[in-house]
C-alpha cells in the first residue's frame, strides 16, 4: 500500500512538473511587446532649384538705380534660391539692343515695355509669356487699374505690367478763366469752342500748342479719334485691319482740330513751337489751357520766368467729349512704363514683378519721381495728380501714344500729318490716306 502511495506521489509530481514545464515554455516564447519606435523626423524643408531671372532696365538716374538693385536685393533675400542678374542701358541703347535681341530669338525675363504695337509684334513672335493666370492668383491683378493694365495685354492675355501709367489731360489757368468768364472744367467740344471765343474776346491766348515739335500737337488729333470712334475704330485699322485709318473717325478728327485753327484757339507761331515755348507761355500765365501728359506742371515751372510757374492757380479735366462720339468720356490717351516677360522666364519674375507692385514699393518710387502709380492705394498727394490717377481709373480702355503703340516708321507719319492738317498742307483725307499708306507697308493690308 505504501509503495503505490509513493508511486502515485511521484505521479502526480511528474504530471505537475510536465505542467510547469509547458507553461514556462509558452511564457519563454510568447513575443515580447515591441518597443516603442522614436518618433519620425520632421522633413528637412525641400530645397528648391536655383532660379536665374535676367532683368533689363533703362532707369540710369542714380536714386532710381539704386533702389531697383535694393529691391531686387531685398527679393533675393526673401527667395535664397533666386539670382537675379541685372543690366541697366539708357533708353536708346536699349532699343537698339533689342532689335538685336528679338532677331536672335533669346530675350532676358524680364525686360522694360511701353506696351502697345511692339510688345504685341513680341508676342506674335512667340517671344514673351502669357501670366494672365498667374497675376490672377490671390486677386493681384485686381490691384492694378484696369486702363493701364489693359496697355500690357494682347488679345486679351497679359504678357507685362505696368509700373506707371499716366494720363493725358487739360491742363488750365484758373486765374485766366475766371477773367475770361469761363466755367471750369470744360466738359464737351462745343463747350471748348464757346470758351475759345470768350478767351479771344478777353485778350487772352486759348491754348499754348507746340506743333514745332509735333508729338504734342498728336494728342489732340489721338484724343479726338478717341473720343468720336472708341477703341473699336482704333482696333479695326491698327490690329484687326478690318478696318483702315482712312475711316470716318480719323478723318473726323482732322476736321475737329481744323475747328480750332479757325478759331484762332492757339498762340502766334504755334506751327513752329516747340514743347518748351508752349511750357513758357503756360508757366508764364500767358495761355489760358494746354493738352499735355503728366508732367506738364514741372516743365511749365522750369520753363517759366521765375522757375515757380503758376501751380497755385492751375487745374486740370480730362479732354472733352465729342456730341454723338462712340468713344467713351472716360477712356484716354496714356502711356508709361513696364516690365513684359520672356518666354523661358521662371514663375519667380512674375513672383518679382508683384513684389515690385506692392503699395509699400509703389510708394517708394512715386517719391523718387519714377511715375504715376498704378496700384490702387498707393500714396499720393499732389492734388493735380491725384486728378489725373483718378481719371485714368476711371478708364476701362487706355490708348497708349499712336506713336508708341504703332511701329516707328508709322508713329513718325502720325506726327507729320497733324503738323501737315494743322498748317492745312493736307486735307485730313490726305493726311488719313498717307498713315493708312504706311499701315499697309508696316502692318498689312486692309482685310
Amino acid at each position: 500500500m505504501k509503495k503505490i502511495l509513493t508511486l502515485t506521489l511521484v505521479a502526480v509530481f511528474m504530471v505537475s512538473m510536465l505542467l510547469m514545464g509547458t507553461s514556462c515554455k509558452g511564457a519563454e516564447e510568447e513575443p515580447a511587446a515591441p518597443a516603442e519606435e522614436p518618433a519620425a523626423e520632421e522633413p528637412a524643408p525641400e530645397e528648391k532649384e536655383p532660379v536665374t531671372i535676367t532683368w533689363w532696365h533703362i532707369q540710369t538716374e542714380e536714386s532710381q538705380k539704386a533702389y531697383w538693385q535694393d529691391l531686387a536685393d531685398r527679393f533675393m533675400d526673401a527667395n535664397p534660391h533666386v539670382t537675379i542678374e541685372i543690366t541697366v542701358m539708357e533708353n536708346e541703347n536699349f532699343k537698339a539692343k533689342m532689335t538685336t535681341v528679338m532677331q536672335t530669338g533669346e530675350v532676358p525675363d524680364l525686360f522694360q515695355s511701353w506696351g502697345g504695337g511692339t510688345m504685341n509684334a513680341q508676342v506674335e513672335a512667340g517671344l514673351l509669356k502669357d501670366i494672365t493666370d498667374k497675376l490672377a492668383e490671390d486677386g493681384f491683378a485686381d490691384t492694378i487699374s484696369p486702363g493701364a493694365l489693359g496697355v500690357y495685354s494682347y488679345n486679351g492675355r497679359n504678357y507685362g505690367v505696368p509700373r506707371d501709367m499716366g494720363m493725358v489731360g487739360i491742363f488750365y489757368n484758373t486765374e485766366l478763366f475766371d477773367k475770361a468768364g469761363v466755367t471750369a472744367p470744360i466738359a464737351t467740344w462745343a463747350d471748348l469752342l464757346e470758351a475759345v471765343d470768350k478767351f479771344n474776346a478777353a485778350g487772352i491766348t486759348p491754348i499754348a500748342e507746340a506743333a514745332g515739335d509735333k508729338w504734342p500737337a498728336a494728342f489732340s488729333w489721338e484724343y479726338l479719334v478717341t473720343r468720336i470712334g472708341g477703341q473699336a475704330a482704333f482696333d479695326a485699322a491698327a490690329n484687326t485691319r478690318t478696318g483702315s485709318f482712312t475711316d470716318e473717325p480719323f478723318v473726323q478728327a482732322g476736321y475737329k482740330l481744323l475747328e480750332l485753327v479757325d478759331a484762332d484757339a492757339y498762340q502766334d507761331g504755334f506751327l513752329a513751337a516747340t514743347w518748351g515755348d508752349a511750357a513758357t507761355i503756360m508757366g508764364n500765365g500767358e495761355a489760358a489751357m494746354n493738352c499735355m501728359g503728366q508732367w506738364g506742371p514741372g516743365s511749365y515751372r522750369e520753363n517759366s520766368a521765375d522757375g515757380k510757374g503758376i501751380d497755385d492757380k492751375l487745374g486740370w479735366f480730362p479732354f472733352p467729349m465729342v456730341e454723338g462720339g462712340a468713344g467713351n468720356p472716360n477712356d484716354a490717351l496714356g502711356g508709361g512704363n513696364g516690365f513684359v516677360v520672356g518666354k523661358d522666364a521662371p514663375d519667380e519674375a512674375v513672383d518679382f514683378l508683384k513684389f515690385m507692385l506692392t503699395v509699400e514699393e509703389q510708394d517708394k518710387q512715386t517719391e523718387l519721381g519714377m511715375g504715376v502709380p498704378v496700384v490702387k492705394g498707393a500714396t499720393v498727394e499732389d492734388p493735380i495728380l491725384l486728378q489725373i490717377i483718378e481719371g485714368r481709373d476711371k478708364a476701362e480702355y487706355l490708348q497708349l501714344y499712336y506713336d508708341q503703340y504703332l511701329p516707328p516708321a508709322m508713329g513718325s507719319v502720325v506726327n507729320d500729318i497733324v503738323q501737315g492738317i494743322m498748317a492745312k498742307a493736307m486735307t485730313p483725307e490726305e493726311a488719313c490716306q498717307m498713315l493708312e499708306d504706311s499701315a499697309v507697308e508696316n502692318i498689312g493690308p486692309r482685310k
